[in-house]
């Protein structure tokens, strides 16, 4: 008969042999996932920090470069071999930019100044006859004219206001901004007072929907205008901190006292049981005052 060597792991020898080589790869294995979990764990905390500093950045840089490509036709007089880049053939160069941005900023200022006194007006009304005058052009300055006036009137409480609405529909609610409340012929056959609700998407706040919603159905909030957008931008993740008046706080829908102490597991349940009151005609029972029955 021919001599078949028996296999490694039938022996005692091999047996140990295929345990210190099952124990050596679980080691390995355990020795990588460490340095790729710390690994992991900084670029996220790193990207964490970065991350909103660079958007930041890009979104003044975007902004700048976007109000450059109009500011920067008020350089018109300078030759463009000293404004732009590869002897005029090239874009402006930054600093150039950045000056035609400040001498709009001032020319602004000049208009405002001016728009003041009693001749600017006078000749700002007589500039806006004219372009009301011109076909077409009227119906896009006239809108603009007012949305601009609905926006910077000093009477008017556009984005003042911080609400909530239910939205999209009845029991879902939606964070809202009061954008004004004088609808003549709504008012008129709603029979009811509505104002103007802006409900704006997320994460992008300039396009939403207008919603005219009854006034009593509205619920107004204490946060700002400020708080309400990062609220939005942020999907909800950052709320604003909210004290009650009256340093009363709000467990399940009930307001406990201030007095009431921290609640723990289970202690939720034992203020609300304390808020509710007894039924008529029955008393707590007091161990120390009963008396024992003979």
């Amino acid at each position: 008969m021919a001599f078949l060597p028996k296999p490694i792991g039938s022996t005692p020898v091999g047996g140990a042999i295929q345990v210190f080589e099952t124990a050596a790869k679980r080691n390995s294995s355990i020795a990588m996932k460490k340095p790729l979990a710390h690994w992991k764990a900084n670029f996220f905390t790193g990207l964490a920090v970065v991350l909103p500093a660079l958007l930041s950045i890009g979104a003044v840089v975007w902004l700048f470069g976007t109000v450059s490509n109009v500011t920067d036709a008020l350089l018109f007089f300078l030759p463009k071999a000293w404004t732009h880049e590869r002897g005029g053939e090239g874009p402006m160069h930054w600093y150039w930019s950045l000056c035609a941005l400040a001498l709009a900023i001032g020319l602004i200022t000049l208009v405002g100044r001016f728009a003041r006194h009693y001749l600017g007006r006078k000749l700002i009304r007589l500039a806006d006859d004219l372009l009301l005058r011109v076909p077409l052009l009227n119906k896009i300055y006239g809108a603009l004219k007012q949305i601009n006036e609905a926006f910077t009137s000093s009477k008017n409480t556009a984005f003042q206001q911080v609400v909530l609405i239910e939205f999209p529909r009845a029991g879902l609610y939606s964070i809202g901004f009061i954008t004004g409340d004088q609808h003549g012929e709504v008012q008129h056959k709603t029979r009811e007072e509505v104002v103007s609700v802006f409900v704006p998407t997320t994460p992008n706040p300039t396009s939403g929907f207008i919603v005219l919603a009854p006034k009593a159905r509205i619920v107004k909030l204490d946060m700002s205008v400020a708080d309400g957008i990062k609220f939005i931008m942020s999907l909800g993740s950052v709320a604003p901190d909210y004290v009650p008046v009256g340093g009363a706080a709000i467990v399940n829908g009930a307001r406990v006292a201030e007095n009431t102490p921290a609640l723990g597991a289970g202690g939720e349940a034992a203020a609300l049981a304390a808020s509710v009151p007894s039924p008529a005609g029955t008393r707590a029972a007091d161990p120390a005052k009963e008396t024992p029955q003979n």
